[in-house]
């Protein structure tokens, strides 16, 4: 029986990150948060909508809002591109899309690799931010979805 219970102990502590770049900053978030990863790009603009949101658009007969995630969190403005994708999260029952630069590679590790955030990564708030993984030759700031849609007080 007790060897059950450390498999599925042992389950609960692998994850498995999608990354992405913001810019040059390597960021991931939990890959079960992701719903899914398109090139929907075409948004209508809402107006005093605040700064960091693209627009919206229409997925599905879901309405999505999308976020500017480099502007977000105070980076740079994402440019649309070739590699740009919509990185769309399920938040409180609302459809969020994520704007970011390139999609990076699905990252498999231990939830104890990850250590507490920084005060702040490549000059982003740690707050926005659950901790840092170091891989072999990168550090990935992972992401803390529900931070980064709190409405700005």
């Amino acid at each position: 029986m007790e060897h059950t219970v450390e498999a599925a102990k042992s389950s609960i502590e692998n994850v498995d990150l999608a990354t992405f770049f913001i810019g040059d900053a390597l960021c991931g978030m939990d890959i079960l948060k992701v719903q899914e990863i398109n090139k929907l790009l075409n948004m209508t603009v809402v107006p005093q909508a605040p700064e960091y949101v693209k627009g919206i658009l229409n997925l599905r007969g879901q309405i999505v809002t999308v976020i500017d995630l480099g502007r977000k969190l105070g980076l740079s403005i994402t440019e649309i591109g070739p590699d740009t994708r919509n990185m769309i999260v399920n938040s409180q029952n609302e459809y969020i899309g994520f704007l970011v630069d390139r999609i990076g590679d699905v990252v498999k590790t231990d939830i104890d690799k990850v250590e507490p955030p920084p005060s702040n990564i490549g000059g982003v708030q740690g707050r926005y931010f659950e901790g840092v993984l170091k891989t072999e030759n990168s550090l990935v700031g992972i992401l803390n979805v529900e931070e980064v849609l709190k409405e700005e007080s």
